[in-house]
């Protein structure tokens, strides 16, 4: 009888580690994926919304779980409330893997061409480092409630210059 109970625990507690990794996860993708800046730049990139979580499922939540995952177990990671399979969640992750790579691959020829020698990539290069300076103050831990208020203040005063000028570059 008490091995039953005891074999019965270990499963229940694994059941609620899952729930409690899947709920981290969706969590996580939830905030990231309704970042302003994250809808920006992904609606301008060369990934769907479901290659995008599926690819930062698939890089991100080894590193959440401190384990090795198994692709199914990945695959039920995703949002949906359907059921992804393991196959569909493989391929979807091998297109997202695809459009990265040559999205790679185009930044490296327009480099190889000099294409980036030119002023007209200056707005984009200004971008990127706004982008840089956003990243960095997020990482940036203030230590008293005013530092904090400012923080903040500056966050959004960089959000939303970033917003500004990729919106302005992503039209016509």
């Amino acid at each position: 009888m008490c091995n039953v109970y005891k074999s019965v625990s270990i499963s229940h507690g694994a059941v609620n580690q899952r729930l409690k990794l899947k709920d981290g996860v969706q969590a996580w993708l939830n905030g990231a994926l309704s970042d302003p800046v994250v809808q920006i730049l992904a609606k301008n990139s060369q990934l769907t919304k479901t290659q995008l979580e599926t690819l930062l499922i698939d890089v991100l939540s080894e590193n959440l779980s401190d384990k090795h995952l198994k692709y199914d177990e990945k695959a039920n990671l995703r949002l949906t409330k359907a059921k992804i399979s393991r196959g569909s969640f493989n391929r979807t992750l091998r297109q997202s893997k695809e459009n990265v790579i040559k999205s790679v691959y185009t930044v490296l020829l327009l480099g190889y061409l000099g294409v980036f020698e030119s002023t007209k990539l200056d707005p984009y290069i200004e971008i990127a480092n706004k982008l840089h300076e956003y990243v960095e103050a997020h990482s940036e831990t203030p230590e008293s409630q005013e530092e904090l208020k400012d923080h903040a203040k500056l966050i959004e005063i960089i959000r939303e210059e970033l917003e500004a000028s990729l919106k302005r570059l992503s039209g016509p």
